[in-house]
């Protein structure tokens, strides 16, 4: 669980630079190192999510697949599980 809050936090800061660039200056560099960071983070919250136990039987797999929230979501919907006793 700590390794997608981790992916889940990457994908996030990711985005919310690569929004700012393409908004504000739009630096090339910072997109194509930053891009590929973005796709590589959202692919890790789709792993990690699938490798959580009880992600299937809690609806979290589905939501990793969203963009943008996502992981978000998946994570939300873990919790929410864990907490139900």
């Amino acid at each position: 669980m700590r390794a997608l809050r981790v992916a889940v936090a990457a994908e996030t800061l990711s985005l919310a630079v690569l929004l700012a660039n393409l908004f504000t200056v739009h630096v090339e560099g910072v997109s194509s190192l930053v891009g590929p960071l973005h796709g590589g983070a959202y692919l890790a919250v789709i792993a990690c999510t699938v490798l959580v136990p009880g992600s299937a039987s809690a609806g979290a797999r589905w939501r990793a697949w969203i963009p943008v929230i996502g992981g978000l979501l998946a994570v939300r919907r873990l919790r929410l599980a864990a907490d139900r006793p």
